[in-house]
């Protein structure tokens, strides 16, 4: 497949993924989740957001938004070895939470079996638990204060760094829903036109080769060059093919086969292997079903035959001969053969006779 000359829509508009997810977050912490995600783990080694951004345009046509170069320049504030120090010391004590609670959930494990031991007056010696009973229950008590704090503490730290100038700045901007209009309505009207684009350059860069190939085909038939002929035939078809899915993403011919899939899903389940079988099926002949459209409809003889005898041609080389003209004078080809029914002489290839109108068979010419 050709490389892409030109950016995609999420190329163009990166900052719209992001930004989308945010607006259609309902959990509390979604002011936290954004400003931390600008916080990678390594700031120092990492380029800037807006770098990242503008990479992409390097080898390629198309340049990204400028209203999404504006929300990595806010986002790039919001990167500082402070900050960054904040979300490394609020995931440590997420961390020790999730410690504890797994501890307690041992530990209440335990204090179960405690318990059944003790109604059943089972000797402490002969317990299978480490903890007795109201020793799990002083421990659970340690844990869940323990929790507690680091709950708080971490409640704290999220608010102070949203509450930072930088942060507010960069939310103020996300929470702007003009800028989200603009970025909403380029980003649509950037993937309405891309396939137009994407096919513009894969014609600019296909008819060319499709140009050479056929007309090494039309010389080779010319001079009877059987080789050439058919090496140039499937090239040309070659050339065709990535300029038909193109075709068939710009007529959106793709959403039809996302919606049989789908629907294909949701009827086999768990035989979705089967749709891989189903490709591999498709995919020769799709290409099968694209040479007999070609050999039937654009290099059929007889249609090409009719279409030289009209202009004048040979019907052989497609050159200019007079009417009068018996053999060619190019190709040295003879243009006619007797009619079976008249015995007239009428054109080769032609279905019908031109004198008396009988069926003409030419398959043996």
């Amino acid at each position: 497949m050709i490389p892409d000359c030109y950016i995609s829509p999420a190329q163009a508009y990166p900052c719209y993924s992001e930004w989308q997810n945010y607006r259609t977050k309902t959990t509390k912490d979604k002011d936290y989740e954004i400003v931390s995600l600008a916080l990678p783990s390594n700031i120092n080694n990492r380029p800037s957001s807006q770098e990242t951004y503008q990479q992409v345009q390097t080898g390629h046509l198309g340049k990204v938004a400028p209203i999404c170069l504006q929300y990595a320049d806010s986002k790039d504030k919001v990167k500082n070895s402070e900050n960054q120090q904040t979300v490394k010391s609020i995931e440590q004590k997420q961390a020790k939470i999730s410690t504890l609670e797994q501890a307690n959930r041992n530990i209440h494990a335990q204090y179960d079996s405690t318990l059944l031991e003790k109604i059943a007056g089972q000797p402490r010696e002969q317990s299978i638990n480490q903890v007795a009973a109201e020793k799990a229950k002083e421990n659970l008590e340690k844990n869940n204060s323990q929790i507690s704090t680091l709950k708080n503490e971490i409640s704290n730290l999220k608010s102070g760094l949203v509450s930072k100038p930088e942060s507010v700045s960069f939310l103020t901007f996300i929470k702007d829903e003009n800028k989200f209009s603009e970025v909403e309505k380029g980003y649509k009207q950037a993937s309405f036109w891309y396939p137009s684009i994407q096919l513009g350059f894969q014609s600019l860069f296909l008819m060319p080769l499709i140009l050479i190939a056929f007309s090494v085909h039309n010389f080779a038939q010319c001079r009877r060059y059987g080789l050439i002929s058919l090496i140039s035939w499937h090239l040309l078809i070659i050339f065709f093919i990535p300029l038909i899915l193109k075709i068939f993403e710009f007529l959106q011919i793709g959403v039809i086969f996302q919606f049989l899939f789908d629907i294909i899903s949701a009827i086999f389940g768990g035989l979705l292997f089967l749709i891989s079988y189903i490709y591999i099926l498709l995919i020769p002949l799709v290409g099968f079903g694209i040479i007999k459209f070609f050999q039937q409809f654009v290099f059929n003889a007889k249609l090409q035959a009719a279409k030289r005898v009209q202009n004048s041609c040979c019907v052989k080389c497609a050159k200019r001969i007079r009417q009068q003209d018996n053999y060619c004078p190019h190709c040295g080809y003879y243009q006619y053969m007797e009619c079976e029914n008249c015995h007239e002489l009428t054109y080769k290839h032609l279905p019908y006779c031109k004198h008396c109108g009988d069926f003409q068979d030419s398959s043996n010419l």
